[in-house]
């Protein structure tokens, strides 16, 4: 889930998604730090996610952990195929379209809790009125996204200057 995902990645940037889905295939279990805004508002960049490996398949409306083009994305799952799980469609909750279809041996893992400022929050499987509305603007207008993560980042250092934990 990175900013620039039509960059080419740095050999650095290989070798930690390699490693992160090393772990999650043999732990089970991936804690994540997310740096791209494609999920906003739902995922912040510094949120960490915590992801489980997807064993039994993935329903609509959970948040994905799949790997592609030697990157690591986590997009709410939108559609599966109709016949069985052999792919799943999936759209980043602020990008304006869905992804490419996602095969199953693309597929990681799925989010069990987004952890900011200390809290685990549960996904969940769809946005409400309001996560709609700036999932909306965050689609259509970059300077939205810019705004809702400076506002939040700017809320983060206040809290932190002040000692308290911002509301998440």
């Amino acid at each position: 889930m990175t900013e620039f995902q039509n960059a080419a990645p740095d050999p650095a940037h290989l070798l930690k998604c390699e490693l992160a889905r090393e772990v999650l295939r043999s732990s089970g279990t991936l804690r994540l730090r997310v740096t791209g805004w494609s999920m906003l508002p739902t995922v912040m960049p510094g949120d960490t996610l915590i992801v489980d490996r997807a064993g039994g398949g993935v329903s609509r409306g959970d948040i994905v952990l799949f790997a592609r083009d030697q990157r690591l994305f986590a997009h709410r799952v939108v559609s599966t195929s109709a016949s069985d799980q052999n792919f799943i469609i999936t759209q980043g909750d602020g990008m304006p379209r869905p992804d490419p279809p996602v095969a199953a041996s693309e597929l990681l893992g799925r989010v069990s809790f987004i952890v900011r400022n200390g809290r685990y929050i549960e996904p969940g499987s769809k946005l409400g009125v309001s996560g709609r509305a700036v999932a909306e603007l965050v689609r259509r207008f970059d300077s939205a996204a810019r705004i809702l993560v400076g506002v939040h980042g700017m809320r983060e250092r206040v809290a932190e200057e002040l000692g308290v934990s911002p509301i998440a």
